[in-house]
């Protein structure tokens, strides 16, 4: 089996993968102070909630935005499960061209996502993750990654909000019953649920209008369902869209062509 590893800077999305299928997912949060027998022993208690054990692991690959958790995680993998992890970075096969000025400024999740988008539903394609940051990416129809727009994630902008206004406190981040918020909980949820609706369509839109043709926009991430369900923008909501790009990757560099 496949373990699969989406380290994020606020959580880490773990996939276990037989063959294609998905047979299951967890979510945990990041603790940069973490030692690799934390981790270790923290992945193993997840797998055996399955009936999994560490013998059932033949290989891992790993998809890290936290540079300094990378040797973590290849510890990890080493002592707890006996194989040697395989890093997404400049030197693995993507299956699509990157025309970022810098790729090397190119976040692993950014690459995954676009692999799976494009194999899954085609190109041209928009992806719009919704982590730490809402992170915008397009692919062209010739399947060339062309670049994106990074804007706060709807958490750490909240969070600002609420840190750095005297009168606003914290607020269950939810659907108001209206637009128009009649008092100061719903006027905070307003702006901020369907102030980021605004933002992602605006963004969406102007990415249509340079991509041409008619690309799918496909929503990943902690807040995708929530925000799809009030924009007809996005196409697809695929939570486990980043788990099947490190797929991908991995079958294509293992069993390179």
């Amino acid at each position: 089996m496949l373990l699969a590893l989406d380290i994020g800077n606020t959580s880490i999305h773990i996939g276990l993968l037989e063959g294609s299928q998905l047979q299951a997912t967890w979510r945990i949060g990041v603790e940069a102070e973490k030692l690799p027998d934390e981790y270790g022993v923290l992945l193993m208690s997840l797998l055996s909630t399955r009936g999994n054990s560490a013998a059932d692991i033949d290989a891992c690959i790993i998809g890290c935005d936290v540079p300094p958790l990378i040797p973590t995680f290849e510890s990890v993998a080493r002592r707890f499960f006996g194989v040697e992890p395989m890093v997404v970075g400049h030197g693995l096969r993507t299956g699509i061209r990157i025309l970022y000025d810098n790729p090397k400024q190119l976040g692993a999740d950014r690459i995954i996502d676009a692999v799976a988008a494009t194999r899954l539903y085609g190109t041209p394609v928009i992806v719009v993750d919704f982590g730490t940051a809402t992170v915008f990416d397009a692919v062209n129809e010739a399947g060339d990654y062309l670049g994106g727009a990074i804007a706060p994630g709807i958490g750490i902008a909240s969070e600002a909000l609420f840190s750095r206004a005297a009168m606003l406190y914290r607020v269950q981040l939810e659907r108001p019953p209206s637009a128009i918020g009649k008092n100061t909980i719903h006027a905070m949820q307003s702006g901020i649920l369907f102030g980021y609706v605004g933002l992602v369509e605006g963004v969406v839109n102007r990415f249509k209008q340079e991509l041409g043709g008619n690309p799918k926009v496909v929503g990943t991430g902690g807040w995708a369902r929530q925000i799809a369900s009030e924009t007809s923008c996005i196409d697809i909501v695929d939570s486990d869209l980043t788990l099947t790009g490190l797929r991908l990757i991995y079958e294509m560099n293992r069993n390179p062509a």
